[in-house]
């Protein structure tokens, strides 16, 4: 259990660090109307989904 929680937090920095460079592609929804931003990161969520559904298959079949 405690190799899987270090491996699960090496993950997690490791996508933190990602995050900046992945965190506004285009295609991402942006509106800023005076003081209110509101920013929708569609295709960075249909990228992370791909992404965790490819690393959780081969966790999966490997298992």
């Amino acid at each position: 259990m405690g190799k899987l929680l270090i491996i699960a937090g090496v993950i997690l920095i490791i996508l933190g660090l990602l995050w900046h460079f992945i965190g506004k592609l285009p295609g991402d929804i942006h509106f800023k109307v005076g003081n209110v931003s509101v920013y929708f990161p569609i295709v960075t969520s249909i990228i992370v989904s791909i992404i965790l559904t490819v690393i959780f298959y081969f966790i999966g079949r490997f298992r």
